[in-house]
């Protein structure tokens, strides 16, 4: 299996070569040559993996068509590290629960940070590891999160000792409890900088440092953030298991709604519809900040500048430049390297949009691809968890009640809608008194945690301070290179 840039980059790299890099050298976002095709047979054999031998092993198996270029025993191996039970509180790791007939939570809240996150991060932290033993490397990882991607990666890699996290976040717009899980990591290989801008300022620095190979090279810069080809690919699994819960037939069709910012959740049910998973609609579902519903009802994709991304109840998907989207262009426009790098690079750096409604392609969003889209407000959230709660007694985060309210419109009798959950509501607790008058309960644990010293540094959203800040803290380990 080799891998390819959205942007045409010629070089062709094996999974180990682009694990640790995010980024391609030519800008663009790595995706396979092809995405292994499962056809019924293979379905059917999943499903008997999953129902005897479980979720590890089913990553196993998905990610074994994938990663040729790692040891089967090592590999399932890390699989089994990643999704154990004690990890994620359930022996399922990725549990679906039915709130009516025909209408599914799949549960990926389970994790050590209560978020979807912790479903690749985990395994990211594990894979990482085994990859800088081999290379006898180290790794300096720049992320930048809305609120749940810091935790779950700085969770997952704290106390590696050849990995150190910078990781960025837009000061004062996370929620609290989001920000007591970051802050207060005392880890010395984790450093937090609260960044004086929005999400996309977060995004744009650590592309811009991704993007000069010279600096990346001589400071080994990787990435955690979605637009690692190995967080999506991870992300791939629980779509396979949601389905196998939710079906009996392995010829059934479903539809997911996915709660979307930044695209790479929902990207991943693309990769597994690709694949063959019976999935007939995906649905994108977005708050306020409608950048993804207004290209998928229009073929117009227009980004907004930090003064127009607006601050919501649901604030991580409070994206307006959805990094992953150039994974499926690239797929829509039929993998053309040169029309995906024009659009995405000179086009959107120039005008912030660009129209595709007249492309002959865009026809086949719905037809082909299966994607369609909605959108979400805070009376929307309000009301869905309040209805969850009475009609269900689900409690549910503003997040995954984006992700429902949009199901809810897109529901049809005799196709299981399963969607995406995106967090536990103990993450938003004052949304949650908003629409309840009462807060989800705290554990002891958690509540101490929140009354935790905190460490972060607050920096100007300046790509050239973040490299400052890279350079003066150096990570301390004895490297060999042959």
């Amino acid at each position: 299996m080799k891998y390819l840039s959205t942007r045409g980059d010629q070089s062709r790299r094996q999974f180990s070569d682009i694990l640790l890099e995010g980024l391609a050298p030519d800008g663009g976002l790595y995706l396979p040559e092809q995405y292994p095709r499962i056809d019924a047979a293979a379905l059917a054999r999943l499903r008997v993996t999953w129902n005897e031998l479980g979720y590890a092993e089913l990553a196993f198996q998905l990610l074994s068509l994938y990663i040729d270029d790692v040891p089967s025993e090592d590999l399932k191996a890390l699989c089994q590290a990643a999704y154990r039970a004690d990890v994620f509180s359930d022996p399922r790791i990725a549990p679906v629960r039915e709130l009516e007939s025909g209408l599914h939570v799949l549960g990926l809240s389970n994790g050590p940070t209560l978020a979807f996150k912790d479903m690749a991060m985990q395994l990211l932290g594990h894979l990482f590891e085994y990859e800088l033993e081999r290379k006898n490397d180290f790794l300096n990882v720049l992320g930048a999160t809305s609120g749940d991607t810091g935790s779950a990666a700085e969770y997952a890699m704290r106390g590696k000792s050849r990995i150190q996290v910078f990781m960025t976040s837009p000061h004062g717009r996370m929620s609290p409890f989001q920000q007591a899980q970051m802050f207060t990591l005392m880890d010395p290989n984790i450093h937090n900088l609260s960044v004086e801008g929005v999400f996309d300022d977060c995004q744009d620095i650590v592309k811009a440092v991704s993007s000069d190979l010279e600096f990346k090279r001589a400071h080994r810069i990787g990435t955690v953030n979605s637009i690692n080809w190995a967080r999506m690919l991870a992300q791939v699994v629980y779509y396979f298991a949601g389905y196998f819960q939710v079906t009996r037939q392995d010829a059934q069709y479903i539809d997911v709604s996915v709660p979307s910012g930044n695209f790479g959740n929902v990207c991943a049910g693309h990769v597994a519809r690709m694949m063959g998973l019976p999935i007939r609609r995906l649905i994108v579902a977005t708050n306020e900040n409608d950048v993804l519903d207004e290209f998928f009802k229009t073929g117009v994709y227009q980004v907004r500048e930090a003064a127009r991304t607006r601050e919501t109840s649901s604030p991580s998907m409070d994206i307006s430049k959805a990094s992953n989207f150039e994974r499926f262009i690239f797929d829509l426009l039929d993998r053309d390297a040169q029309s995906t790098r024009q659009l995405f690079g000179p086009e959107l750096s120039r005008t912030g949009r660009f129209d595709l409604s007249r492309h002959p392609n865009f026809s086949h969003v719905q037809q082909r691809y299966g994607f369609f889209s909605g959108r979400s407000t805070h009376a929307n959230r309000l009301e869905t968890i309040r209805m969850a709660h009475e009609k269900w007694k689900d409690l549910i985060d503003p997040h995954t009640a984006d992700g429902l309210k949009v199901a809810l419109d897109h529901l049809e009798q005799g196709v299981p809608m399963l969607v995406l959950e995106t967090a536990l509501p103990v993450k938003f607790a004052k949304t949650i008194q908003e629409a309840l008058d009462f807060s989800p309960p705290l554990s002891a644990s958690l509540s101490d945690m929140m009354n935790l010293p905190r460490r972060f540094q607050v920096l100007p959203a300046d790509v050239d301070l973040i490299k400052q800040f890279i350079v003066k803290h150096p990570l301390h380990v004895q490297v060999t290179k042959v």
